[in-house]
């Protein structure tokens, strides 16, 4: 069989609506035809490989993305099937077990939670399109201090958008010890009110090691909230230093959330953080404290006004809220509310979220490429070594570091 001389004039072209060649091989670099590889963008591709004895014809079906289940025993694929009906149906069980399961650092358990994760995305995309291509959720990151009343706030807040009708989700985020590994994940336990709403949900996760005051998963758990019918998706960071701005990569309003009375007031403008919040509310504005929070009020005004403005559309404000009272938790949410349209209308939210998709990709990229370079032959043995070596002083980090990565290289 020849190569098609369309092929060989136009590699770059499709020539069926269900068929492209794709991956060209040869066994010799004299066999090399100038032929370049197709991405697939059709259910069904064709492989060609070149060899010097010809050419064969592979037939190889790649599944649309929905039903990309390749490799799944059939318990799993029924597991997969009984979590998305259940989820998507607006099941809480379902979501905490899908949670857990995306949550799983087992390499199988990881397999069947991209599947999952990729049915429910394509889900999602169609419920999208049928709102005209709108986000169906709004998701707001919420940082601060300790001390600063976030699950007070949040239990508030909570409960008034459920009386309006919303579906919450929160994702409360508790730090993991870094000499056990375990977590308190009390979050859930000062928000008694909200927890019996059945309009709510509350999910504490562990950081488990990962920096910026978020899980590794906190995107996946973002979308199968969002896949779960709850359109306001609140994630609280660990809030326990001035580096807790990650969630601003995963979230459609970042709001900052801080006391009246935290000392040096001014002492807070810690550029890494402040400077990503679209919003910023000064809690426990009631009784004594309503003068000091006046004062701190009129201190971060002034101060957020010489910081770069990042929306062309929207000039970061600040509040003051009381969380016991209620008193502007109302008015903060139509401050969000009007944050959102003019976002949707200038089209920076979608860019954003835009944004926010190659941020994800970049570092799941980077996540796995640590555990590949852990786990390689070539390094594997030869890391506790040279971290002896490191904890003895014989070897500075940064050579350990370059002799690990020549022999990650050499092994390639």
């Amino acid at each position: 069989m020849k190569i098609p001389s369309l092929l060989l004039r136009f590699p770059r072209c499709y020539f069926s609506r269900r068929t492209c060649f794709v991956n060209f091989r040869f066994a010799s670099r004299a066999d090399f035809l100038g032929v370049e590889s197709l991405v697939p963008a059709h259910r069904c591709h064709t492989k060609w490989i070149c060899s010097s004895n010809g050419l064969r014809r592979e037939l190889c079906q790649q599944a649309a993305p929905e039903q990309q289940a390749e490799g799944l025993s059939d318990q799993e694929q029924r597991l997969v099937d009984r979590l998305y009906h259940g989820l998507i149906q607006g099941h809480r069980a379902c979501l905490a077990e899908a949670i857990t399961l995306i949550e799983s650092t087992q390499s199988r358990k990881k397999k069947v939670a991209q599947v999952l994760l990729q049915k429910v995305l394509s889900y999602h995309r169609e419920q999208e399109k049928l709102n005209q291509g709108k986000p169906l959720a709004f998701r707001v990151g919420l940082s601060g201090p300790p001390g600063a009343g976030k699950s007070t706030f949040i239990e508030c807040f909570g409960k008034m958008l459920t009386e309006r009708k919303h579906k919450v989700a929160v994702l409360a985020v508790d730090p993991s010890s870094s000499t056990s590994g375990g977590s308190l994940l009390g979050d859930k336990t000062r928000m008694t009110e909200l927890s019996r709403d059945m309009n709510a949900y509350i999910r504490p996760s562990p950081t488990s090691g990962t920096l910026g005051g978020v899980t590794r998963t906190t995107n996946e758990a973002i979308l199968l909230c969002e896949g779960g019918g709850y359109d306001v998706v609140l994630v609280e960071t660990v809030g326990v230093g001035q580096s807790e701005f990650a969630v601003a990569d995963m979230v459609d309003m970042f709001i900052l959330l801080l006391p009246p009375a935290g000392g040096d007031e001014l002492q807070g403008i810690k550029r890494g953080i402040i400077e990503m919040a679209d919003l910023v509310a000064i809690n426990k504005a009631d009784g004594d404290l309503v003068v000091p929070a006046r004062r701190i009020q009129a201190e971060y005004v002034s101060a957020m006004k010489l910081l770069r403005k990042r929306s062309k559309v929207w000039r970061p404000k600040v509040m003051r809220i009381s969380a016991r009272t209620g008193e502007g938790i109302s008015d903060m949410w139509d401050k969000m509310g009007e944050f959102r349209d003019l976002m949707l209308t200038s089209g920076e939210l979608v860019a954003k979220r835009r944004k926010q998709q190659k941020v994800w990709m970049w570092n799941l990229i980077q996540e796995n490429m640590l555990e590949h370079f852990r786990s390689h032959l070539a390094v594997k043995d030869k890391i506790p070594l040279l971290e002896e070596k490191v904890l003895r002083g014989v070897l500075s980090p940064g050579l350990a570091a370059d002799l690990l990565l020549k022999a990650f290289k050499d092994g390639l």
